[in-house]
């Protein structure tokens, strides 16, 4: 198939297809009128390459998936380069989490400390001679 096909079957652009190319994750043959050409494997390398970039993998880490396909492995995930691969994104993953959970947990304590705020505030409104309730939002209560 032509370049056109192939980047309409894999749904992505003729550019990409070119970039890959120049990456040397595409391989780049031509037929005999100087086009290029591809096959079903090139399609089953990208459909590999845009699933590891959907999970957050960027195009140099989906290189050693690329190669284990060309080397023959159905799946393009069972060559030891490509294990490594998964080992070292489950541990940024697991960082990522980390992060997360810490942001989370102050967020948290950031709530619950202005809800108490906020409280104390309803309550010494309703002591004789407290402060006029007042909202960023609704304005002062008139």
């Amino acid at each position: 198939m032509r370049i056109g096909e192939l980047a309409a079957r894999a749904g992505t652009t003729t550019r990409t297809l070119r970039y890959y190319e120049s990456r040397g994750l595409l391989p780049a043959r031509r037929g005999g009128n100087g086009y290029r050409t591809y096959d079903e494997d090139d399609l089953k390398l990208l459909r590999q390459i845009r699933t590891l970039q959907d999970f957050g993998f960027d195009l140099e880490e989906t290189r050693p998936f690329v190669e284990c396909l060309r080397a023959g492995h159905p799946e393009g995930d069972a060559c030891p380069a490509s294990l490594a691969v998964y080992r070292r994104k489950l541990d940024e993953l697991d960082e990522l989490i980390g992060e997360l959970h810490a942001v989370r947990t102050k967020v948290g304590e950031q709530l619950v400390r202005a809800e108490r705020a906020r409280d104390e505030l309803a309550a010494e409104a309703l002591a004789p001679g407290g402060p006029e309730p007042g909202c960023e939002l609704g304005g002062r209560k008139q």
